[in-house]
């Protein structure tokens, strides 16, 4: 039996999500929320997809025959209340990322979650892909051994047309930061994935490129990690034209450098036979800019995976690989940073 997925919102990543379901078997598209009717029917429309039930809230669509699952791709500061309804109805949730724009209205989704007995999706499709999958492994393998430096770079680029765009896109209250909550969130949560969890964070943000907005378009900071080991992160929506997005791990055994989803470096000692066929895989090739320039210039294949693991997790009653808690440690480590810029001080991660 197929699972019916409601998404709720009808902007552009809702698109990546209905074409993402498209591709996962056993999956379909029970009904959309939107405020405006005509939005849904032209998301429809853009897809070819057969009509579905098009609702205002969803608070209607959880009460609909065959929903499975609730996706929220509202902006980001609008994601708690959509998740708890539709988890006090008893339906899983999936939520883009940031799971929320702070770390409180995270711990809400997941209560509720935990609460009524239903799984709980992170959108970080990033971890999905082939190289940083390979990456993952790689640290676990313990190639590197003793992790000392952890560097991820989005030194992207969004036009002032882009902010000025949807009357949401760079503010407080529904963006919840700038180039590190929506953008670089993505690396940030790699970085963590394969570094561990952070102790605490120095960090400096600015607006430099773009008005009318109320976050920053430029950030830096310097992290203490856990384990000891020391980090960088590098944050623009400032960087024109706008480069792929980097991340590199380094140990007193071994380093590793991918630029977008190609490895521009991959040295450890000793090597293994399998390391040429991972640098030959993964070799420098032309494709998408990974929405360094145009957040349309990406590929809906990682959340085509993530989604595929949801369903498994539904079916297999097991936890999904990227959760409401892991969701919840990039809107952390931001958060902190956001924190050590106001106060010109070092901030504890928790």
């Amino acid at each position: 039996m197929s699972l019916g997925f409601v998404i709720v919102g009808c902007g552009m990543i809702a698109r990546f999500h209905a074409r993402a379901l498209a591709e996962v078997p056993g999956t379909r598209i029970a009904a959309l929320v939107s405020r405006t009717k005509a939005n849904g029917e032209t998301m429809l429309a853009e897809l070819k997809h057969a009509p579905v039930p098009i609702v205002a809230t969803v608070e209607e669509a959880v009460k609909l025959p065959g929903v499975d699952a609730v996706i929220i791709t509202t902006p980001s500061g609008a994601h708690l209340e959509p998740a708890v309804t539709a988890a006090a109805a008893g339906k899983h949730v999936v939520v883009e990322k940031p799971l929320e724009i702070t770390e409180e209205r995270c711990d809400r989704i997941t209560e509720a979650c935990d609460k009524h007995g239903v799984k709980l999706c992170t959108i970080f499709p990033s971890r999905f892909a082939d190289s940083s999958v390979a990456l993952k492994d790689a640290v676990a393998a313990n190639r590197f051994g003793r992790l000392t430096l952890g560097e991820t770079t989005c030194k992207w680029w969004r036009s002032q047309a882009y902010y000025d765009d949807g009357g949401w896109k760079g503010t407080q209250a529904l963006d919840g930061g700038g180039a590190l909550m929506n953008q670089a969130i993505h690396s940030v949560d790699l970085l963590l994935w394969m570094m561990g969890d952070a102790a605490s964070v120095v960090g400096f943000t600015a607006t430099l490129a773009h008005e009318r907005i109320e976050v920053e378009d430029t950030a830096v900071a310097a992290i203490r990690f856990k384990s000891g080991a020391l980090g960088i992160i590098q944050a623009t929506t400032s960087v024109h034209p706008g480069y792929p997005k980097t991340i590199a791990i380094h140990g007193d055994k071994g380093s590793a450098v991918i630029e977008q989803e190609d490895v521009l470096r991959w040295d450890f000692s000793p090597p293994l036979p399998a390391d040429a066929e991972v640098k030959e895989r993964f070799a420098a090739k032309v494709g998408a800019s990974g929405g360094a320039a145009d957040p349309k210039a990406i590929s809906h294949e990682g959340h085509r995976r993530q989604l595929a693991d949801f369903v498994a997790a539904i079916r297999d009653n097991r936890p999904p690989a990227v959760d409401g808690r892991e969701g919840r440690r990039a809107v952390a480590l931001i958060r902190a940073i956001y924190e050590s810029n106001r106060t010109g001080r070092a901030v504890g991660v928790g």
